[in-house]
């Protein structure tokens, strides 16, 4: 310690994930102040800050304190004091703005709200970094641009698109497709802020209303404007209660330089430096595998045995005759190839699309045109991958396929026989069994990536490698740590973890990489046992190029596999020798080309009460491509697919037809959400016969769901439950007197099942949203537990409970209300019952596939569903609804606990469906609904033991219906391979 005991200096160090600031004072002047990344070197950097401070200090004692999410294990290896940052903060607080009802602070991984007003209560992200600065820096290198050039993009926005922002990898899913669609940058941008704004909304506020003075704070919410100004806009905040001040970067430093102040310890600089540099490390390391390879000749010959499965290259500058070309615009790259008529590669091309593939492909095609020259005439050309009909339509592309057609056309290519593809891009992950020659069963990720490439990208740029470098370091490691199955962003803790136990980036590399084949395996695929895939396994995507994943991924399933030499090119490949196909191209021709144009801008469809979101992509030469429609209405013309019957349309217009009289007794809001989707009729009919008018909110929108965003308590709960708060406060708004919602344990019994139950979220959210919407208290709010299953006990509870409301209600008039109300309900569940059989026999009639829909009655709101049954009409589906089809089907005993009412539903649908070969089932799934996890394997294996194909989407709250067309085309597309309905539209 200093010897004169006199400190002149107040010295504070805030460790947050990825940076470290330090704010050192002298009294009320501040003499230096730094705010660095740390790169997960958090004792190297902070040395390296303390010799700033002793080139500051020499003349005088200092007192010390860190602070910091990163900060506590080195605070108490060096023995210097430490300070809970949120301490630290409320220093500033206290100090600087004592006015502050609310603070926000965003940094590299951390985010937290701190409510100051009756006392403090702060709430922090767990381990996921979404929404945070972490975040932000992936999606700038997304879209390849830095993080100053995404913020001056964001203050010239036009339009937001709805981005996932709680987990980075979900979000990369959700932008990738309006980039190839594309999406202005500049909106994209925007968007991305918005994404954070919605996150710390509502996963972190959880329903606490922020208002008052609020006080931003951390390096993201400093340097990102536009990010401020989606915070100041959609919090309704002014200048004068949104405050973000100078030292926003630096304010826990500076809280803990408060708090230094307060201590009796003084150090001199030298004493603080030496006390870090001599810090021990915190833990042993812990949790650790195998190396790859033992050594260099078991390497050696893995490589051996890899290189031959390879293509030929052939001159293009000495090749004459006819080409193929193949295109592959993938989620994060592009990729191409021309062949000559032999399948050799006369030219290839693979790298990240840089957010704009329509100006890669022109370059590239402008390149081979000028290599090919008079020599080589291109006969044949096919595109694939997310922006397929984007690229198709700019080049005029002679095909478009599905990427798990073109993959498997490709792999065909080296093994005759394959019996599994596994394709791990960027951020897609495919798989498919084959069986008899045909796609007999297709998977692919959802909306998450964690098993992709970009799950390694995100870690070798946040250790400051190349992605090749860090993957060459990953064959080097001695003793790979063990990381499990988990998502990026839930991970970054436990790399963190290894570093601070010793871990080499070579040990972390290799870890990671066994990781991305786990996720695959167990998270994707989901096989028990490596016989699950079968001998003759091809893989390919970008992703196994890096040899430390296909050494994992053989390691893991037990056997070899192949891996072709172009297996970043296989989309490409596979495409050209699709495009085989054709007798003449048409592909732009060079002169053409010449003068090619593009432009995007932003529209909105009138056709229809969706409004969707369009992106109009012009061409130059007078053609256009739109996207973002969910049915052809967009594009200015009719579609073959309104004349398909679609339940879901059927459905939908039936409950928003339902008309209501002036009622004496007032206005009864209905929210059309959740249970009332398959309960409206009952409830409509039972209040309109006792005199109310019954006001229904109309079909979700996106606006709706923004209207109760704060109020939502957790950010876990089902997209369909979230949206709740919006009806409710749109009831609110349009001046009913009361809202109705009853608390249901029981769906009707429908006499098939073990039980009857309702889902637990359906039944009782009236109680959540009690006690979260502080608008409810404007109006009556009704929500009594009643038995719908005995009209005498439902007759009953209604009148009990309505007499405390209303003066005048008989029991008599109860009574006859509710038998009016079933015989409504039956009327409406006849209704479809008939309109399904009518869709089916038109279907028969017309030769067209049949597809069975199957979900809960809220996926049919345009909103929830996001215009799937639509998509389905287009592709030539005729689309029934599981509880339009399931009486056709015979009770039968399935193998788990059968005790949900849409769930038996859904099983006798998928009977129906597995006995039918025109009929295929396609089951959505909502994320967040655990008690739908229970159906996969046993729907899966009702329609797998007779042959036919699983299908599930899940859904959420962010429209992507590129990644849906993938899936159900893919569906098209296994069917044709097989031979299933051939000759069907």
């Amino acid at each position: 310690m200093c010897e004169t005991n006199s400190a002149v200096y107040s010295l504070g160090i805030d460790i947050g994930s990825t940076t470290a600031k330090i704010v050192l004072r002298r009294g009320d002047s501040i003499i230096l102040e730094r705010y660095e990344r740390h790169f997960s070197q958090v004792r190297e950097k902070t040395a390296e800050l303390l010799r700033l401070v002793k080139e500051n200090t020499a003349d005088g004692g200092i007192k010390a304190a860190i602070s910091g999410s990163a900060g506590l294990g080195l605070a108490e290896a060096a023995h210097i004091p430490f300070v809970q940052e949120v301490f630290a903060t409320a220093q500033v607080v206290k100090l600087r703005e004592p006015d502050t009802s609310c603070v926000i602070e965003l940094g590299g991984e951390d985010a937290k709200i701190i409510f100051l007003k009756g006392g403090i209560d702060e709430r922090m992200n767990g381990s996921c970094a979404g929404g945070t600065g972490a975040f932000i820096d992936q999606m700038a290198t997304l879209l390849n641009i830095t993080v100053d050039e995404l913020d001056k993009l964001s203050l010239n926005a036009g339009r937001l698109y709805p981005i996932a922002s709680r987990c980075g990898v979900f979000a990369k899913t959700d932008i990738q497709p309006l980039l190839n669609q594309g999406a202005r940058k500049e909106d994209v941008a925007a968007s991305i802020y918005q994404a954070v704004v919605n996150q710390t909304i509502a996963g972190l506020a959880q329903g606490r209303k922020i208002d008052g003075k609020v006080l931003f704070l951390g390096g993201p919410l400093y340097y990102c404007k536009g990010l401020g100004q989606r915070f100041k806009e959609t919090l309704k905040l002014d200048d004068e209660h949104a405050v973000f001040p100078e030292y926003a970067r630096f304010a826990v430093a500076l809280g803990a330089s408060y708090y230094a102040e307060q201590q009796t310890d003084v150090f001199t600089a030298d004493e603080l430096l030496s006390l870090v540099e001599n810090a021990a490390n915190m833990s042993e390391g812990k949790g650790r595998l195998k190396p790859l390879f033992a050594n260099d000749d078991e390497y050696n010959e893995f490589k051996r045995r890899h290189a031959e499965s390879s293509v030929k290259n052939a001159d293009i500058e000495k090749y004459s005759g006819k080409a193929y070309l193949g295109i592959d615009c993938g989620s994060t790259t592009t990729k191409l190839c021309l062949l000559n008529e032999n399948n050799e590669i006369l030219y290839s091309y693979y790298a990240s699309n840089q957010g704009n593939p329509v100006e890669i492909v022109r370059e590239q095609l402008t390149e081979i045109y000028k290599r090919c020259g008079n020599r080589i005439t291109i006969a044949g050309s096919a595109v694939t991958g997310y922006g397929e009909e984007l690229i198709k339509h700019a080049f005029s592309v002679d095909l478009g396929l599905v990427e798990t057609i073109a993959h498997y056309t490709a792999a065909k290519y080296f093994e005759p026989d394959v019996g599994f593809i596994l394709d791990i891009g960027g951020q897609d992950i495919k798989c498919f069994k084959i069986r008899n020659g045909a796609i007999d069963s297709i998977m692919l990720n959802e909306a998450c990536s964690s098993g992709c490439g970009s799950f390694l990208e995100t870690f070798a740029k946040a250790m400051d490698y190349s992605i090749a470098d860090f993957a060459a370091k990953g064959l080097r490691g001695t003793a790979p740590v063990d990381l499990g199955s988990r998502c990026t962003v839930f991970m970054n803790s436990s790399v963190k973890q290894s570093q601070k136990d010793g871990a080499t980036v070579e040990d972390i590399s290799a870890g990671l990489s066994i990781s991305v084949v786990k996720n695959a395996l167990y998270k994707v695929i989901r096989a028990s046992s490596a016989a699950e895939l079968g001998e003759k396994i091809v893989v390919q995507g970008g992703t196994f190029y890096n040899d430390a994943v296909l050494r994992a991924f053989e390691r893991e399933i037990g056997h070899n596999v192949i891996r072709p030499s172009i297996a970043g090119l296989m989309g490409a490949y596979g495409a050209a020798l699709y495009s085989k196909k054709c007798e003449k191209s048409g592909i732009i021709p060079p002169e053409a080309l010449k003068s090619f144009t593009h432009t995007a801008k932003s529209a909105v469809c009138q056709g229809c009460t969706n409004h969707c979101r369009l992106t109009v992509n012009s061409f130059g030469d007078g053609k256009r491509f739109i996207s973002g429609n969910q049915c052809e209405k967009g594009l200015g013309k009719a579609t073959a697919g309104e004349q398909l019957p679609n339940l879901y349309e059927f459905k939908r217009n039936y409950l928003t037809s339902l008309k209501s009289e002036n009622g004496a007794r007032g206005t009864v809001g209905m929210p059309l959400a959740l249970g009332m989707y398959e309960l409206l009729p009952l409830w409509h009919a039972v209040f309109t016969r006792l005199g109310f008018n019954v006001k229904v909110s109309p079909m979700s929108t996106r606006r709706i769901y923004e209207k109760g965003q704060f109020s939502i308590p957790s950010d876990t709960a089902c997209y369909p439950a979230k949206i709740m708060h919006g009806h409710i406060e749109t009831l609110i708004t349009d001046g009913v007197d009361a809202i109705f919602y009853p608390c249901l344990t029981y769906n009707m019994d429908e006499k098939m099942t073990d039980n009857h139950y309702n889902c637990p979220v359906v039944a009782y959210y009236s109680e959540l949203l009690n006690g979260n919407v502080e608008d409810l208290k404007k109006v009556k709010f009704l929500y009594p537990y009643l038995n719908i299953n005995s009209k005498k006990e439902l007759a009953k509870e209604l009148y009990n409970y309505l007499g405390k409301f209303y003066n005048g209600i008989t029991k008599s008039e109860v009574k006859a209300a509710v038998e009016y109300g079933i015989s409504k309900y039956a009327e409406y569940m006849n209704a479809v019952r008939e309109e399904g059989a009518r869709a089916l026999k038109f279907a028969r009639e017309n030769n067209k596939r049949i597809m069975i829909l199957a979900g809960r009655p809220y996926h049919i709101d345009a909103e929830i569903g996001h215009g799937i049954d639509k998509l389905a009409n287009t592709l030539g589906f005729v689309v029934v609804s599981e509880d339009s089809v399931f009486r056709l089907a015979e009770p039968f005993t399935v193998k788990v606990l059968n005790q949900w009412t849409y769930h038996a539903r859904l099983y006798r649908a998928a009977r129906y469906a597995a006995e039918h070969e025109d009929t295929e089932l396609v089951q959505l799934v909502s994320f967040g609904c655990g008690v739908d996890a229970i159906t996969t394997d046993e729907v899966r294996e009702i329609l797998e033991s007779r042959g036919k194909f699983y299908t599930q989407i899940k859904i959420d709250e962010i429209t992507n219906l590129g990644a849906v067309k993938i899936r159900l085309r893919s569906l098209i597309g296994a069917l044709n391979e097989r031979g299933d309905g051939s000759g069907r539209a």
